[in-house]
């Protein structure tokens, strides 16, 4: 079992910037790859950011490449997501999820929530214009 919880959301105005952070509690932290989703009211969950293991490959949404940095720190077990340019369609409850360790398969659908069985319970993030 994973348990994740997510803090760093908030209001922001366009243009700034926010840092979300999801702490894991497991002891094999460096065995699961790691994503954040994010979901507006009324959408469906929908992928922002993945990273591997070690962190040498990340991905991310076409919406959000430039301006999104997602990073870890396997020695103490957090996921960070580095937000810049916010723009008020970027905001939505932001989620940390994890995918089971070293699962191939990861590589390909980094993308489908189906990939992740451990979820935090979200952090709003509301963009202001």
């Amino acid at each position: 079992q994973v348990q994740l919880v997510e803090s760093g959301g908030g209001l922001v105005q366009a243009g700034g910037s926010l840092r979300l952070s999801c702490a894991a509690s497991t002891r094999t932290f460096n065995a699961y790859a790691m994503a954040w989703f994010r979901q507006a009211p009324g959408n469906e969950r929908e992928f922002v950011a993945a990273i591997s293991w070690s962190g040498g490959n990340t991905y991310y949404a076409d919406s959000v490449k430039g301006r999104f940095t997602i990073s870890r720190d396997n020695a103490k077990n957090m996921v960070y997501l580095q937000m810049n340019s916010l723009k008020p369609e970027d905001t939505a409850v932001y989620y940390c999820a994890a995918n089971p360790p070293e699962s191939a398969r990861w590589y390909s659908d980094y993308d489908r929530l189906q990939e992740y069985d451990y979820w935090g319970q979200g952090t709003q993030v509301t963009v202001s214009s």
